[in-house]
């Protein structure tokens, strides 16, 4: 019965979802070109205001517990299990006092309205994983600028989404990266739980009534800690927290 349901709601939803994007775009460009950063961060920030509420047609809530383990005005790295699309219009409307970036794919930087253009000028490090050369500097430049600003940056060290919530294994060399181009910066663990429940049938139709449920566990400050137990913390504080 939910699967029929979903069927109608997820149409709806998906109808507002691009809708809300193609508006959005050149809102965003004008934002960007004539009154700079901070307007087109906002109007990247109420885009997912947006995005987010318009999930309540298919009955979706959050939940986001530990927000007070949020270091004020430090440059943060955002360490995260990923479970579907929805983890990130959640991130960037609910920790958006933060700035966040984003390290993605360089497939992402073109054809998506809104989300390409966010991409490309919003500070976003836009990566081809079969390419070193070019996902290293990427990195190190979204890093550097993370760390100069005070602003954070989110990486999914998966990799790939889950799409039954079990975790995959957490790969080194992009946090690597960053907890050395990032020295000021403090790693921020996030376990996000139930996201992948919304593709549970696949990106069509989307499940119905799910709880998206995101915890933030304290950060560990990288100058005090060795890469190597920053990185042990963090995805075993991640995995732990993650219910299937």
């Amino acid at each position: 019965m939910e699967k029929i349901l979903s069927y109608l709601l997820s149409i709806i939803y998906y109808i507002l979802f691009l809708l809300w994007l193609v508006i959005f775009h050149p809102i965003q460009w004008i934002c960007f070109n004539v009154f700079g950063y901070n307007a087109h961060r906002l109007s990247v920030a109420y885009l997912n205001w947006f995005l987010v509420r318009t999930a309540h047609v298919i009955g979706t809530t959050y939940h986001i517990k530990g927000m007070e383990n949020i270091p004020e005005n430090k440059p943060l790295i955002i360490v995260a299990n990923h479970q579907s699309l929805h983890d990130i219009t959640t991130i960037i409307w609910f920790l958006r006092k933060v700035h966040p970036k984003f390290i993605s794919k360089i497939e992402l930087g073109k054809g998506i309205p809104s989300v390409s253009y966010n991409l490309r000028h919003g500070g976003s490090a836009l990566i081809n994983r079969k390419d070193p050369k070019q996902a290293l500097p990427e990195i190190k430049k979204v890093a550097e600028l993370v760390n100069n600003n005070n602003y954070s940056v989110v990486i999914f060290p998966e990799g790939t989404r889950s799409k039954t919530g079990t975790p995959k294994p957490f790969a080194v060399n992009g946090l690597k990266m960053l907890y050395k181009f990032a020295p000021d910066a403090h790693f921020l663990p996030i376990t996000i739980n139930n996201s992948w429940k919304m593709t549970k049938f696949g990106q069509f139709p989307l499940g119905l009534g799910v709880k998206l449920d995101f915890t933030i566990h304290k950060p560990m400050k990288i100058s005090e800690h060795a890469f190597e137990e920053i990185f042990e913390y963090t995805e075993k504080t991640i995995t732990e927290h993650i219910k299937i």
